[in-house]
């Protein structure tokens, strides 16, 4: 049968009370062990202090001289009824001590407890004693092991020091080691309090600690939190959508490489100067670990998170010259709030080729009805050629000549020589005419060389376009129109194509032009501008201005227009966009493999 394997958390928990049971039985022993040394030295200083009373004795003295000086030891019967008995088995009564034992200058006893013991030698070696010295001893006698003391006996009228001093015999003095043991069993008790209380809040944390470890780490084990380690590395690395984590207490815990490329920030870093960090003196190397409120990101994405937002809510923002639509979804785990996950997903790609879809649409659309037009035409000649009107006829194939075979309803198009232009403008003006707007091109217009970045062009081109149209059409005007003038300026590392579009609406009406620009602005509400939503309204220019300023250019307004028209007057100025006529290949190869893009419909800004 498998041995079950006991859990992280389990094991920590049984280490840490090993530790601390350890650690206090240790402390304990040390602190028992030093009691006891303690009390040992206490018990011989105490007996080197009755020694040295029982010593110094006048009487004992002068006893102790008469006997040493006699031939002989008394018999033990004589010592146990003498004065030196007495006045020893006095001293051991009063103090306690386990012996008082008087000796000659031989070490024959004169005193001690065991009468049949008096007139023998000590058990113990008295030689220093007997040498004028005073020493301390822990050994056992015949009474047992004992802490205690010995002292010279020094004869009547000696000084008790130096050479001259005449020892005459030796006291010794003993306290029993059982009686140190009692007193230590009386002062171990707070030891062992102390101990006790130190194991208990021991355990007590160690429990607290497991809990903790328990909460911060999901209850997960440490393979477990590898592997998550592991595949976290790898999927938020390997995946193309952005995602960003952020904790319950409003930090960032995850910022992958893909959010950082979609909101155009440097690899790594969040550095100010790049458009996700625009108006923020964030300078850090890693947004982990960052308030999620003063992080480097557009308000947008921070709304998703508030209270009141709604989970999984999508919203269409423009960050790094990218179209993104951004949701956020709140983390649970085991009811327990982890936080926020917000992901981005580019939709660049998408939008291009709906515009790409579009302009396909618009195109046929145009060439449908030019289409019928020259049907009706070729109708026309062959009804001339079947009466015989050859000479009409003749002339009617003239007039078309001259006019070309598809005439889209712009005004003086002759002036843009790009064939690029010429059929994104004349879509354009196909669409302008059914919506009752007139599309001319300006005087001033000239275009010598041709569009080598037609994405970017119309881009930008349809989104000027459409927002004029609509402004002329809501226009308080009975003439609606859209005047657009293109201008370029050769370059060594290709032509600036210089933009103005006008139009008879009424104008921005009172609001700042810079506000128009505002991701998420739209005149949908002009009194306080709306957030754009997934599929929604108020990105055309923001999106154009952050394309031109990618470019190296910008887009402006010239005029904020007037009630009652005209209207708003906006420039783009798109550096690189243009080339020589020897480069119309390079603008036909991109042509066919990007159809022109008519920029869905924006209301005008």
């Amino acid at each position: 049968m498998p041995k079950l394997a006991l859990r992280f958390s389990t094991q920590t928990l049984l280490l840490q009370l090993g530790v601390v049971l350890l650690v206090v039985l240790l402390s304990g022993t040390v602190h028992a062990w030093l009691v006891y040394g303690r009390i040992g030295t206490e018990a011989e200083n105490q007996a080197l202090t009755l020694a040295r009373t029982v010593a110094s004795d006048p009487a004992l003295r002068s006893q102790v001289q008469a006997i040493s000086n006699e031939p002989g030891t008394p018999p033990p019967a004589v010592l146990a009824a003498g004065p030196i008995q007495a006045a020893a088995e006095a001293a051991r009564s009063r103090t306690g001590a386990l012996f008082v034992v008087v000796t000659d200058e031989t070490g024959l006893r004169l005193a001690h407890p065991d009468l049949v013991r008096l007139g023998e030698r000590v058990s113990t070696d008295p030689s220093d004693a007997l040498s004028g010295k005073e020493v301390t001893t822990r050994n056992t006698g015949t009474l047992g092991p004992s802490a205690g003391a010995k002292v010279p006996v020094f004869a009547p009228g000696s000084a008790g020091t130096g050479s001259a001093a005449t020892v005459v015999g030796e006291v010794s003095v003993g306290y029993s080691m059982e009686s140190l043991s009692q007193s230590l069993a009386k002062d171990i008790v707070p030891i062992a309090v102390t101990a006790a209380g130190s194991l208990v809040a021991g355990v007590l944390a160690s429990f607290l600690l497991r809990r903790r470890l328990q909460r911060l780490t999901l209850g997960l084990e440490p393979e477990e939190i590898s592997t998550l380690v592991h595949d976290q590395v790898a999927v938020l690395q390997g995946v193309d959508d952005g995602v960003i984590g952020i904790s319950a207490d409003g930090r960032i815990t995850v910022f992958n490489a893909a959010a950082r490329r979609l909101l155009g920030m440097p690899e790594g870093a969040g550095t100010p100067g790049s458009p996700a960090a625009a108006g923020s003196d964030w300078s850090g190397t890693d947004l982990a670990g960052t308030d999620w409120e003063n992080a480097p990101v557009p308000a947008q994405l921070k709304a998703l998170t508030q209270p009141s937002a709604h989970d999984a809510e999508a919203v269409e923002i423009v960050a790094g010259g990218r179209v993104l639509v951004a949701n956020a979804r709140k983390a649970l785990h085991r009811k327990e709030d982890l936080g926020w996950v917000v992901m981005l997903r580019d939709r660049t790609e998408l939008q291009q080729l709906t515009r790409q879809l579009d302009a396909v649409g618009t195109m046929s659309a145009a060439l449908r009805a030019q289409r019928h037009e020259f049907a009706n035409q070729l109708h026309t000649i062959a009804g001339f050629m079947s009466i015989g009107q050859h000479g009409q006829a003749k002339d009617y194939l003239a007039r078309i000549s001259a006019t070309g075979p598809l005439k889209f309803p712009v005004q003086q198009a002759e002036l843009l020589q790009d064939p690029y232009l010429q059929a994104f403008v004349g879509a354009k003006s196909v669409e302008a005419d059914e919506r009752g707007v007139a599309l001319r091109i300006g005087p001033e217009t000239l275009v010598r060389e041709h569009v080598t970045e037609p994405q970017d062009v119309t881009t930008v081109l349809g989104n000027l376009i459409d927002n004029a149209v609509n402004a002329a059409v809501a226009g308080s005007s009975t003439q609606r129109w859209v005047e657009l003038e293109l201008l370029d300026e050769p370059g060594p590392d290709g032509g600036t194509l210089h933009i103005v579009v006008a139009d008879s609406g009424d104008g921005l009406g009172g609001v700042e032009p810079e506000r128009v620009f505002v991701e998420g602005f739209t005149t949908a509400e002009p009194a306080e501008g709306v957030i754009a939503r997934a599929g929604g309204q108020g990105l055309g220019l923001a999106l154009v201005r952050q394309l031109a300023r990618r470019r190296g250019g910008d887009v402006r307004v010239l005029d904020p227009g007037s009630s009652g028209g005209p209207g708003a007057v906006f420039m783009a100025t798109m550096p690189g966009v243009t080339g020589k006529p020897g480069d119309a290949s390079l603008a036909e190869s991109s042509a066919a493999a990007e159809p022109p893009a008519a920029e869905r419909k924006e209301g005008h800004q």
